[in-house]
């Protein structure tokens, strides 16, 4: 977990579909109750799939 968000997936920025594999993840995610968003990570040119707050994962 970090500033009080848990990554629970990265998607390349590059892609060809840009973030949209980032964004059905997110959705798939929000129909199973997470209140999952996606976010810029760019300091590595990635899109990230969040949780805020929460516990990490294990």
């Amino acid at each position: 977990m970090v500033n009080g968000r848990r990554v629970l997936e990265r998607f390349p920025a590059g892609g060809p579909r840009g973030s949209w594999p980032a964004e059905e993840f997110a959705h798939a995610r929000r129909q199973e109750g997470l209140p999952a968003e996606v976010v810029m990570d760019l300091a590595t040119d990635a899109f990230l799939v969040i949780v805020r707050g929460g516990e990490p994962a294990e």
